[in-house]
């Protein structure tokens, strides 16, 4: 990094150089030595040509304001706090890659690295008053603003003192107009957001309440707990439970994808298919490698930064024993011939919405006869699933349907010490030894997306068109697990598909990603070859 390179012609400004620094820039390090002088300042900010930033209104402005308005309507009065949240520390004074709060992503339609410390405000107004630039309430009960830093460019101090928002260090950034015209939301200097976050809240007549979302951003959750304190509002527990419905609320609204929102899933889900085709090309090469999982993390990941935003969540690469643990996310585990490899993956795109997908592959390309049969269990219980996941079913009856299948098959091969009505029934689940998660959740913005809503809300609500969720049942049979055959041992299977609701019935969103058996072995063989031919 650049600014780890010391100038030692420089000296060390004083302490009152330090203290009247810019308060973008809250990390100091004696490693910086940088010009101080008046004459450097002014030399610094001038000589600059025109930086165009252009900037055109983002797709999913169209569909924010009926997001905002239905959330509006659930907390008329009050004033609506919801943040992006900052930049996270990895160490020392190097951060994580900034990812916004999905509600405020999904309230504002802004993704990638759109916009550290920004805090949307849905300001409450009485019905049918109009917005402050002359346009029609952007809802009946609320007037959205969003809270942003300005530019941070050539006409600022920061523009080089700030490692954060100066545009020397991060590059030209949106600023509050670019902001306007990219979310159709008035903006307003993060500046601004104390004094407005305070104003008229109390409890009495003409006065207003406020929600925050609690977890994103500690420094707004303190500044709202303060004036709600001093407005009146001092029952603690009072406020976090109302606090914790209003996060409630804003995950549960997610549950229903919008037109917008599908799109971006079946975009999310065909970069995850280029994905999985680059691992599959490079395992042939991978194989008996060290680190040979890293290699093909390395090619999914790659494929996730050109293709969309990220990764959705850490690339799971377990081959052989690795594949029982549901979480293996080190991948550090060599890849041998003739074992399985579990593999779950999901493009998170530019929009943040991700997918959420696992496949389990033969590594010398063909399935062994015991492979193949547990794989057509898990296929069976995958598509049992499937069939059960009808318009007003709950994610219960799904589990029930796949848990069933599995069960079968354990008895079959005399692994289930029971019968399999008693392992099915509440005092049984011995099933479960070798299958302890569930099998489906909620997809979108977050891979486990919704999570916040309430377990009636969630588990024991039914289906409805426009859901978006998993299907991923699995067999798990851990490498030192006495209680099966020694060929079971070290074997772990997982097939997980993305699956929309509809008033027809489920969808398959991932049907293009192969996960026949003979299809899975045709993809791998193809690939395998184009590689080989591309290196010839």
């Amino acid at each position: 990094m650049a600014e780890n390179q010391k100038n030692e012609g420089q000296q060390h400004p004083d302490e009152t150089t330090l203290a009247a620094e810019s308060q973008q820039t809250k990390r100091s390090h004696n490693r910086t030595l940088r010009p101080e002088s008046t004459t450097f300042e002014k030399f610094m900010l001038s000589g600059w040509g025109e930086e165009k930033n252009q900037v055109k209104p983002l797709e999913s402005a169209a569909f924010t304001p009926a997001r905002r308005s239905a959330l509006g309507k659930k907390f008329p009065g009050q004033r609506l706090i919801i943040p992006a949240g900052q930049h996270k520390v990895r160490n020392d004074d190097c951060d994580y890659a900034f990812r916004p709060d999905s509600a405020f992503a999904y309230y504002t339609g802004l993704g990638q690295d759109y916009e550290a410390g920004a805090v949307l405000v849905l300001e409450p107004v009485e019905a049918g008053t109009a917005a402050g630039d002359g346009s029609p309430a952007q809802s009946e009960t609320h007037q959205a603003t969003l809270y942003a830093h300005p530019r941070s460019d050539q006409t600022t101090s920061d523009y080089y003192r700030s490692a954060a928002y100066g545009e020397y260090w991060v590059g030209a950034r949106p600023g509050l107009k670019e902001l306007a015209i990219m979310t159709g939301i008035p903006t307003a200097d993060i500046a601004d957001f104390d004094h407005d976050l305070a104003a008229n809240v109390g409890t009495g007549d003409g006065h207003v309440d406020v929600r925050v979302i609690r977890n994103v951003d500690a420094d707004i959750t303190q500044e709202a707990d303060k004036v709600r304190t001093a407005g009146g509002f001092d029952d603690a527990a009072d406020i976090s439970e109302k606090d914790d419905a209003f996060y409630q609320a804003t995950s549960l609204q997610r549950m229903i994808k919008d037109s917008y929102e599908i799109n971006e899933m079946r975009k999310a889900i065909a970069a995850s298919k280029d994905g999985f085709t680059r691992m599959l090309a490079a395992l042939p090469s991978a194989l008996g490698k060290d680190r040979g999982e890293r290699i093909l993390e390395g090619e999914f990941n790659a494929n996730a930064r050109e293709e969309g935003n990220a990764e959705g969540y850490g690339t799971i690469v377990a081959s052989g024993a690795h594949a029982p643990t549901l979480h293996w996310m080190r991948n550090t585990g060599k890849i041998e011939s003739g074992d399985l490899l579990l593999i779950d993956a999901g493009v998170e795109v530019d929009s943040l919405y991700t997918a959420d997908i696992t496949r389990t592959f033969p590594t010398n390309g063909k399935f062994n006869d015991l492979q193949r049969e547990m794989y057509q269990v898990v296929l069976d219980a995958q598509q049992a699933g499937f069939e059960a996941a009808k318009p007003g079913a709950t994610y219960s009856v799904i589990h029930k349907e796949c848990m069933r299948v599995l069960a079968q098959a354990l008895h079959k091969w005399g692994i289930l010490p029971v019968s399999v009505e008693e392992s099915l029934s509440p005092q049984g689940q011995q099933h479960r030894r070798w299958h302890a998660c569930g099998v489906a959740h909620h997809l979108g913005l977050d891979v486990h997306d919704c999570s916040q809503a309430r377990f009636d809300d969630y588990q024991g609500a039914p289906l409805r068109p426009g859901m978006i969720f998993t299907i991923e049942p699995g067999l798990y049979f851990k490498d030192n697990d006495m209680l099966v055959p020694p060929e079971f041992r070290g074997v772990g299977i997982r097939i997980e598909d993305d699956v929309l609701m509809t008033e027809h019935g489920p969808e398959w969103l991932s049907i293009d990603i192969p996960k026949q058996i003979d299809d899975v072995e045709a993809w791998m063989a193809d690939s395998a070859a184009r590689q080989s031919s591309i290196r010839k």
